[in-house]
């Protein structure tokens, strides 16, 4: 398959980055935007000004507000974040040619549903051929042109990689994978990790502490996702042990910068206070204990993640809590 026009819906840091990604592939790219005066930012001064601003966007870039303005488009980048990609892509459906690819680019797990994204998928875009993006990659750098390495999962291989090379250009990579549920289950929990690590970060527990909890963040993330049906070396990957190594490193990450504000003592309204994009830590949060709970599985740092974010306990808490803990066989 050959791809021309790229629709991608949602114009957040990472929907702007990603449009910005396949216009210089050599596409042409509409960006779907809520907020009409992103569309006006985009579309007269080649900027978004409210969620990436000082990037000069390519001019092939056109911002538009209506789902209706996808209706060319044969490939599709859905960037809404996780908690709203449902009514995304259900406003989408009835303007998406069949058989056109839809590559899901938020990172979560529903609410109340514990459905992963391609699960969603599947019921509100049904027939629509589907793949997964994920990996560690920054909006900011992306759209700068920065070189960044990610995963793009299909169960298709052609399929993916004609996608990949699509959307490929000298600086943005896409490696070709066919476990989807590894690379959405790699994305989604290290979002939760990534607050973990921020609130050591803000209690000043030093780099030992921080790096503990990445790596057993990684088995919890890996033990998760293999009861989901993924494959454990999958996890080993760009979309897993590479974004989960990123999200953890930097208070650039949205995540890691709510946690850094709660390990300092500000309430999560505080910390949340004044951000315009989604950390989907918290909102996934919730879910992946649930999940977790539902399917057996121990994930002691995203359990504590969860009570700390609904108040359940205080952050000194769930410190004292997780190093009481059993000692036990690290393979475990």
């Amino acid at each position: 398959m050959t791809f021309h026009h790229a629709g991608v819906i949602g114009a957040g840091a990472w929907g702007t980055a990603l449009a910005q990604v396949c216009a210089r592939a050599g596409l042409r790219v509409t960006l779907q935007a809520r907020e009409t005066e992103v569309v006006a930012s985009i579309n007269e001064g080649h900027e978004n000004a409210l969620f990436l601003p000082g990037v000069a966007l390519e001019p092939t870039i056109h911002a538009a507000s209506a789902m209706a303005d996808l209706a060319a488009c044969d490939l599709i980048l859905a960037v809404a974040p996780a908690q709203h990609l449902r009514s995304a892509l259900v406003a989408l459906a009835p303007h998406l040619k069949p058989d056109v690819p839809v590559v899901l680019c938020a990172k979560g797990v529903e609410q109340g549903s514990l459905k992963l994204m391609t699960e969603v998928a599947i019921e509100t875009v049904p027939g629509a051929p589907i793949a997964v993006l994920s990996g560690p990659s920054f909006a900011g750098e992306v759209a700068r042109g920065l070189p960044t390495a990610v995963t793009l999962a299909c169960d298709e291989e052609g399929l993916a990689r004609s996608i990949a090379h699509a959307i490929a250009t000298p600086t943005f990579r896409p490696y070709v994978a066919g476990d989807m549920i590894g690379a959405e289950a790699g994305g989604a929990v290290k979002n939760v990790l990534a607050i973990a690590c921020g609130v050591v970060e803000g209690k000043g527990l030093g780099r030992s502490a921080h790096a503990s909890v990445i790596t057993r963040g990684f088995a919890e993330l890996t033990r998760l996702a293999v009861a989901l049906g993924a494959r454990a070396e999958t996890l080993n990957g760009l979309c897993g042990l590479g974004d989960l190594v990123l999200t953890c490193s930097s208070p650039q990450s949205r995540n890691m910068s709510v946690g850094l504000a709660l390990g300092q003592g500000l309430t999560l309204e505080q910390a949340l206070a004044g951000k315009l994009s989604v950390a989907e830590g918290v909102a996934s949060a919730p879910a992946v204990r649930a999940l977790a709970r539902k399917l057996g599985v121990e994930v002691p740092i995203c359990e504590a993640v969860a009570a700390i974010l609904d108040g359940e306990l205080a952050v000194d808490a769930a410190i004292a809590a997780l190093l009481a803990r059993p000692l036990k066989s690290e393979s475990l």
